[in-house]
């Protein structure tokens, strides 16, 4: 298995060849994959391949996105670092773990009971004190802590769902995949007539499942 130094390595070259080298720009969001260890957030037998330019299976028919995604995700948030960010879908909590480092408070669910549990503990044992954790149909968002200067979605829904719109400020946005097969990355903004998306480049991520599938 590689060292803690190999990793370190192998990440820093991420962040120059993958991220750096194409339209990531943002220096808080650079600085932020640099800090966070990809290796922790995928099984064991793939650690080797952590870095790879490429999404990864965590188990239970989901993927960690490829570290391309989750940073032009993130760069279209646009955070400042006083922000609340709801995110759909935890996953492994690799997405979880880059809003941490740049968002205020951050409120993940997981629908996936396992992989809740996994990343919460994963997430505590890598210091992290301002996220929030709640095992659900991430279609419904998290209504109580609304509204959002933010929201992350990292997995695909047919539609966007209207409550998670509802969920946002005025002026803030969602980042999402849409679509089944053949998905688009938007970015969503809530204005005082409603909402506005942008289409930002062709994606694929596994389903949404629950609520959103049902429309």
């Amino acid at each position: 298995m590689a060292s803690e130094s190999d990793f370190s390595t192998q990440r820093e070259l991420m962040v120059r060849t993958q991220l750096a080298n194409r339209d990531i720009w943002d220096v808080r969001v650079l600085d932020a994959f640099r800090r966070v260890p990809r290796e922790r957030f995928v099984p064991t037998a793939l650690m080797a391949r952590a870095y790879e330019d490429r999404p990864l299976s965590i188990g239970s028919c989901q993927t960690i996105s490829q570290p391309y995604i989750v940073a032009l995700m993130t760069q279209l948030l646009e955070l400042s670092g006083s922000e609340r960010v709801l995110e759909i879908g935890t996953g492994s909590g690799y997405q979880t773990a880059i809003l941490a480092e740049l968002a205020s408070q951050v409120y993940t669910i997981e629908v996936i009971p396992s992989l809740a549990t996994s990343a919460q503990e994963r997430l505590a044992s890598l210091g992290y004190t301002n996220i929030q954790f709640r095992t659900d149909d991430g279609a419904d968002g998290w209504e109580a802590h609304a509204p959002f200067d933010g929201i992350l979605v990292t997995a695909a829904p047919r539609r966007f769902p209207e409550s998670l719109g509802r969920q946002l400020c005025i002026g803030a946005c969602a980042i999402a995949p849409i679509g089944d097969y053949v998905q688009d990355l938007r970015r969503i903004r809530r204005v005082a007539t409603g909402l506005e998306a942008e289409s930002i480049v062709g994606v694929r991520f596994v389903p949404m499942v629950g609520k959103a599938q049902e429309v």
